[in-house]
């Protein structure tokens, strides 16, 4: 990939009426272990990769306290503090992980305070500008969980609050008691569930986070949509992945798609998509 590939080519999105990043980010989960647990099997090539994703425009990191657990966090410090001017790093909390592959929910007050100040200190920073909500408790009442993260809020170790995992009921709840600038729900080609969470923060101003975005990357070798996708791929001289990038940005001026990986040319890849425009035909194709 050349050197001209740069995520500010997607443009720019407001994360609250004082943050600002390209519309292309990067997910920090693939840089853990299998399972999202443990260590990756190589370091260097992660902190590589957080390095790389910089020098390629991006600056807004999404990650978890859950990823690893702590070790996405602690890359990212390793790779990248002192941080540069502009460069936005936002976490979660609200998941507890006994094991690769399992994620408990825990929303309670005292586990997000604490799971919150752990954060800090893994990431080397005093205030963590955009904290989330990882997913809505069956617990524990959604209020309670925001209710915490608004105190935490204005002692001034969160700048800015988000949620993910929610329905939208659940997200004007949460609206109900504090401004909410970004929703990170999976969203992808074939999984279209948060249609009206979409354009809900499409009308709000909020800045919508898909996760698992290049899920129908992976197959669109298959019927229907996913052969309209390879399709226009193979038009642009594109990767089928990019293709999906190119359509998550086309599909909403709210939409700030994250792709992780932990590969080098993976990423040149993703980031690369921030430049490709597709054209009607090509959007009625994929459908």
């Amino acid at each position: 990939m050349n050197a001209k590939i740069d995520a500010s080519a997607a443009g720019a999105i407001a994360l609250g009426a004082d943050l600002r990043v390209n519309r292309l980010g990067f997910g920090a989960m693939r840089i853990t272990g299998r399972g999202v647990w443990g260590a990756p099997p190589d370091a260097s090539t992660a902190v590589a990769v957080l390095r790389r994703a910089l020098e390629l425009g991006v600056n807004f990191i999404d990650t978890a306290d859950s990823y690893g657990p702590e070790i996405s966090e602690r890359l990212i410090a390793e790779a990248l503090h002192p941080y540069p001017r502009g460069l936005i790093i936002a976490t979660k909390g609200g998941f507890v992980r006994p094991a690769p592959d399992v994620w408990h929910h825990d929303a309670r007050p005292e586990h997000l305070r604490e799971a919150c100040e752990g954060s800090l200190k893994r990431l080397k920073v005093d205030c963590i500008d955009v904290y989330q909500l990882h997913a809505p408790d069956p617990q524990v009442p959604i209020e309670d969980s925001i209710g915490e993260l608004v105190r935490l809020a204005k002692e001034g170790k969160i700048r800015h609050i988000g949620v993910s995992n929610v329905s939208l009921e659940e997200l004007k709840r949460c609206e109900r008691l504090t401004p909410v600038v970004s929703v990170q729900n999976r969203y992808n080609l074939e999984d279209r569930r948060s249609e009206e969470v979409l354009a809900y923060c499409e009308g709000r101003s909020i800045a919508f986070l898909p996760w698992a975005p290049l899920g129908s990357g992976r197959h669109a070798e298959r019927g229907g949509a996913l052969r309209g996708l390879a399709e226009v791929a193979r038009r642009h001289g594109i990767s089928s992945g990019q293709a999906v990038i190119a359509w998550l940005l086309h599909k909403s001026r709210a939409m700030l798609p994250i792709p992780g990986t932990g590969s080098l040319a993976h990423l040149e890849e993703n980031v690369a998509a921030a430049a490709v425009h597709l054209t009607p035909e090509d959007v009625r194709e994929i459908g």
